[in-house]
């Protein structure tokens, strides 16, 4: 199946996959503040964001068989207002994270008849942040690409259970037990296989020649984004036009196989779709200032706000973080000629500082010496705008390296956008509780 795609990735790093598996299936099946189709939905709103056509595939899937009413699917002006709300934050955080603000989080928790608890709130801030970086994961290691004919997504209807990110997990440590525990729940819980094509069918025939269908904005020249870098570390690397708001994407139909296929236009999940990434360096006055992780850290002050409001997630977070920082990179530190940890720093404090987190006592030039210009090219499109990268990208840079050695850099880049992201969140959850 599709799903593969990641787990064969993330698999040259076994003990980083053991630790994935565990938090996206916490996540999305155990208990938690939020109902199980809207935690999928949440995921579809994420992944939208990027145009991640394999993401929101499968929690289309995973919502319908969730019980979510196929309704929903139509986009954001047929969801409920409380989740709709949440529009607002997702966008943020995906691009632009360091604008959210306690004022964000207030409006959500307001006392109204859509207002969200903080318990609520920090599981979908975590969801929202996961699959942001999910997707620059799957679009940095090329999951995106494999598509059925025509361009056309094609994801397999299997029974019910079958379409879990833990499936391709055997053999690991969770593996076996998350799957049955996944399989259990989606049988006792979900519907029939016939009775999700039935329902699949029916959006798609009323949905059907009511969605525009718009050519697909050209792809800039290679030469174009290559002059991008070299800029000072300061700057963020260079810049890059977030994504058009052309760029379509699916929604499901299904044909007599039992296959579902993309067929619509993923806009029906955004709003202001043309609100991307911009340089840190380049904010108004009036933007919030540097991030500075010595006066809000994820170990001195995230971990605890998250683990208490969702009971375990930090721990699951937390050792998801440590796991990708202890994976060993002897021998990509020996090309460049530096320790190990050296190396994995340069990389994690280079993304950081693309989103205005910095560490007073890190030397930021040590980045341009550590990091050559393509390599930084592509963490920069991986971070920021994952649907501009392209397979080309993936097999230009490091042509001396090791698949699993750029797949290394691909779970750095997973980890340090989430962690980015989370910081923001969750500083600004702690202001409104102050």
């Amino acid at each position: 199946g599709r799903l593969e795609a990641v787990t064969q990735q993330m698999g040259y790093h076994p003990q980083y996959l053991d630790s994935f598996l565990k938090t996206q299936h916490y996540l999305l099946h155990m208990d938690g503040p939020l109902p199980f189709d809207c935690r999928h939905y949440i995921a579809i709103m994420a992944a939208a964001r990027h145009h991640c056509r394999y993401l929101v595939n499968l929690h289309v899937l995973q919502f319908l068989r969730a019980g979510g009413d196929p309704q929903w699917l139509r986009g954001l002006d047929f969801i409920p207002p409380k989740l709709r709300n949440l529009n607002e934050v997702n966008k943020i955080l995906a691009h632009r994270p360091w604008l959210i603000t306690k004022e964000h989080i207030e409006k959500l928790l307001k006392i109204s008849e859509w207002s969200w608890s903080l318990a609520e709130l920090v599981h979908a801030v975590v969801l929202l942040a996961h699959c942001h970086a999910l997707a620059s994961f799957v679009f940095g290691c090329g999951c995106e690409q494999e598509e059925g004919p025509g361009g056309r997504s094609a994801l397999k209807l299997s029974p019910p259970g079958n379409q879990c990110f833990c499936e391709a997990a055997t053999g690991n440590g969770c593996g076996q037990e998350l799957l049955r525990i996944n399989r259990k729940r989606s049988l006792d819980s979900c519907m029939e296989l016939d009775s999700l094509r039935e329902r699949v069918q029916r959006i798609h025939m009323e949905t059907e020649g009511r969605e525009e269908t718009r050519p697909l904005p050209p792809d800039r020249e290679e030469g174009e984004w290559g002059r991008e870098v070299g800029r000072e570390v300061g700057r963020g690397g260079g810049g890059m036009p977030g994504p058009s708001s052309d760029r379509l994407g699916l929604s499901p139909s299904s044909d007599t196989d039992g296959e579902v296929t993309a067929a619509a236009n993923l806009a029906c999940y955004l709003q202001d779709p043309d609100f991307g990434y911009q340089d840190f360096a380049r904010r108004d006055e009036d933007q919030a200032q540097v991030f500075r992780v010595q006066d809000y850290s994820w170990e001195d002050h995230g971990f605890s706000l998250v683990n208490r409001l969702y009971s375990d997630i930090g721990h699951l977070l937390d050792e998801k973080f440590r796991m990708v920082d202890g994976l060993q990179s002897s021998a990509m530190a020996k090309r460049q000629g530096c320790e190990p940890s050296v190396f994995k720093r340069g990389i994690w404090n280079y993304i950081h500082c693309m989103f205005g987190i910095r560490y007073d006592d890190y030397d930021y030039a040590e980045v341009n010496h550590l990091l050559e210009r393509m390599l930084k090219v592509y963490i920069k499109t991986v971070t920021c705008y994952p649907e501009k990268t392209n397979p080309e990208m993936f097999d230009r840079f490091w042509k001396q390296f090791k698949h699993s050695e750029k797949v290394h850099v691909n779970l750095l880049i997973l980890e340090a956008r989430m962690q980015a992201e989370l910081l923001y969140a969750l500083q600004a959850i702690t202001q409104y509780m102050v």
